[in-house]
């Protein structure tokens, strides 16, 4: 017992207390001096760049300056750095050979950057995924979906994948499809949709708002009416004119044509007679008089 004792006492006294204290004092000093030069070069360069290269410059000065002071904490902790390069060298050929998933996410990454197809904020679609970028990362790019889910999904996927940029440019055309009967004029109705265009505050004068016949349905004589509006106005703008629409038709007299079906299950759903009765039937029914056969 005496002689464990004596050794941690041995091992107690052979640290450095003094360069593991620097040490860490060094570290603390980096992390607190790379926040504030990233804060602050984030903040000059807020105004000429996207936020995505933003984020991108300020995590590069952060990583950069914590790196020179960890690497002089090691050195003050009394660590070669010399032997400390050369283990992380092979270290990391063994972690890429044993990860080539995220080293082809990683590369997939820089060909993004280079790229540039979307910026944080904007709307994309993959893979019938539809989201707000909140986060571009070295391995993967995170999404906020309409409905409040997070979602990540790897560079090497938008690289491979068909991707849709829904808030690239700044203004979006709304296609929506009317259906009226064949006896209704087809100028009169293209006529109200562009005045209903005109009148809304969303939809802009241009591009010029238009309507077109797209076919002859079954039931209906199709149109397709087009116009323009901001961005951040598509729902707004769609849902509004659509209730705009069925309003006027409605108020027009218009016929918004639907199909009917018929379901027929042999002699058990054979159609049954009806016969409407006059006043003077409908008097003597409503009697108390008249005997009713139970």
């Amino acid at each position: 017992m005496e002689a464990i004792q004596a050794t941690i006492t041995q091992v107690i006294n052979g640290i450095a207390w003094g360069q593991w204290l620097s040490a860490g004092f060094l570290l603390a000093l980096g992390i607190v001096l790379g926040s504030l030069v990233a804060r602050s070069v984030g903040r000059m360069v807020e105004s000429r760049v996207s936020r995505h290269h933003m984020v991108m410059i300020r995590r590069l000065f952060f990583y950069a300056i914590f790196m020179l002071f960890a690497m002089a904490a090691l050195r003050e902790a009394g660590f070669s750095l010399e032997v400390v390069l050369g283990a992380a060298g092979i270290l990391t050929v063994a972690i890429g050979f044993a990860s080539q998933t995220s080293a082809s996410n990683i590369i997939s990454g820089l060909f993004l950057v280079i790229e540039k197809p979307f910026e944080i904020g904007d709307f994309i679609e993959v893979d019938a995924t539809i989201g707000e970028i909140v986060s571009i990362d070295l391995l993967s790019v995170k999404l906020r979906t309409p409905d409040n889910l997070y979602v990540r999904i790897p560079n090497e996927t938008l690289i491979k994948t068909r991707l849709v940029n829904r808030s690239r440019f700044p203004i979006r055309r709304i296609d929506l499809t009317v259906g009226i009967a064949y006896a209704e004029d087809v100028e009169r109705v293209s006529d109200l949709l562009l005045e209903l265009a005109e009148k809304n505050a969303v939809c802009l004068e241009e591009p010029k708002p238009f309507v077109l016949v797209t076919g002859f349905g079954a039931s209906s004589v199709d149109l397709q009416f087009s116009f323009w509006v901001p961005k951040d106005k598509f729902f707004e703008g769609r849902g509004g004119m659509m209730v705009a629409i069925k309003k006027t038709l409605d108020q027009q007299g218009i016929e918004i044509p639907f199909p009917h079906t018929s379901i027929y299950a042999g002699s058990h759903s054979a159609p049954f007679r009806v016969q409407l009765m006059g006043p003077e039937q409908q008097k003597d029914k409503d009697s108390p008089d008249v005997e009713r056969d139970n």
